[in-house]
């Protein structure tokens, strides 16, 4: 068979994919957008306010982030060249990291180019055929696909559900490593994670714990460095995720933990190993993010009163917000095509809320995925909260 003839097929069989999806209303499209600053975009011909970012405390768009960024760009280049086990390690990656392992109150951090690459590169290398991983029921997609692909058994314990993960654990001494993988704070749900039984369960079952700080970083705990603080467990998981590009307002993805675990990654992680060193002016724009974040308080208490105003209304009119609490607020209308008709009606408002449909949610679990940041103005969360109604009322 010619290659053309097989690339004809192939392309007709995702033709007919793709018809499939669009029949049940779950076809995907681009949407660019211009980013306008405080919380605003440009989308589809109009200034839309952004209620879909995860950039919590608006740092993405500082001026300070903005001008570390082009001061690196300027000074070390586009980009690092090579991998950093061949010639792309710079000096600027080793500051990052060093500042990352003393706000995660770690012995040490490694910088990926992504959080997923992150995910996928610690767990990879800490678990492989003859190990078990257990992992939440809604734990981020890109956990479940390093699970899978470590090569090591993998078992699914419902969501949150700590007495379930001992029983699993409780079957598990026949393996040679016990790697039990969990958000702490869950980017669909807005629920945290009950830390300080994880560990406890993993420390009498002698298994290790993998946590996604991804969404809780700069956002919980005093300081705000995450979850594992705001629980007392600093210094007390065996390894902590976690990404530069949502509240720190840059890119890439991070690992903190104890000396060996860096060793161990920089030797066994093909997520690391294998692919050019981040960015410079990423990793300049974290690292000057976590030192605004060193005097942060003012931004995560406005943040705090923003999150305060809007679920207290929501609550108040009857709305399902699950079991969440912080900047996630998900308004659960468990249909698809009710939860795109209200996103829809909010386009045209001038509010972006994305709808989550499945597979990012189970079926049954569709919502409006509400992200409240530092920057929006009490009249842009007052126009949320008027204009969610009639965005919801039946067509």
């Amino acid at each position: 068979m010619s290659r053309t003839a097989v690339t004809a097929g192939c392309a007709a069989e995702a033709e007919r994919e793709l018809l499939e999806l669009k029949a049940k209303g779950l076809e995907r499209d681009l949407m660019p957008v211009r980013p306008l600053g405080r919380s605003r975009m440009s989308a589809a011909q109009r200034t839309l306010v952004n209620f879909g970012s995860n950039d919590y405390l608006g740092l993405s768009r500082h001026p300070r982030l903005r001008r570390a960024a082009a001061q690196a760009a300027l000074r070390w280049g586009g980009g690092s060249g090579a991998s950093r086990l061949v010639s792309g390690d710079l000096e600027l990656h080793e500051a990052l990291e060093r500042r990352l392992a003393r706000y995660k109150g770690e012995r040490s951090a490694l910088v990926y180019s992504s959080g997923y690459l992150a995910n996928l590169g610690a767990v990879t290398a800490l678990a492989g055929p003859g190990d078990v991983v257990l992992i939440d029921r809604l734990v981020h997609a890109s956990l479940v696909d390093a699970a899978r692909l470590c090569g090591a058994k993998v078992w699914v314990y419902p969501h949150l559900d700590v007495a379930r993960l001992a029983e699993l654990l409780s079957r598990a001494g026949g393996y040679r490593r016990r790697l039990v993988l969990t958000d702490t704070y869950f980017s669909m749900d807005g629920d945290v994670a009950p830390l300080d039984d994880l560990v406890a369960v993993c420390r009498e079952h002698d298994a290790a714990l993998h946590v996604d700080e991804a969404h809780a970083t700069g956002v919980f705990g005093q300081s705000g460095s995450g979850l594992v603080e705001e629980f007392g467990l600093k210094g007390r998981i065996d390894v902590v995720m976690g990404t530069l590009s949502k509240a720190l307002g840059s890119v890439g993805g991070y690992v903190a933990g104890g000396d060996w675990l860096r060793r161990l990654l920089v030797n066994r992680s093909r997520a690391f190993i294998y692919t050019t060193g981040p960015a410079p002016a990423a990793s300049a724009a974290a690292l000057e993010a976590l030192e605004i974040l060193s005097d942060g308080a003012a931004l995560r208490k406005k943040l705090g009163d923003n999150v305060t105003r809007v679920r207290r209304a929501l609550l108040a009119a009857g709305y399902d917000l699950g079991a969440s609490r912080g900047p996630i607020i998900p308004v659960l209308v468990r249909d698809g095509a009710r939860a795109v008709r209200a996103r829809e009606r909010l386009l045209r408002r001038g509010l972006y809320v994305p709808a989550m449909r499945y597979p990012t949610v189970a079926r049954g679990q569709e919502r409006l995925r509400i992200t409240v940041t530092a920057t929006h103005t009490r009249e842009d969360l007052d126009r949320l909260i008027r204009e969610l109604g009639a965005a919801l009322e039946p067509s």
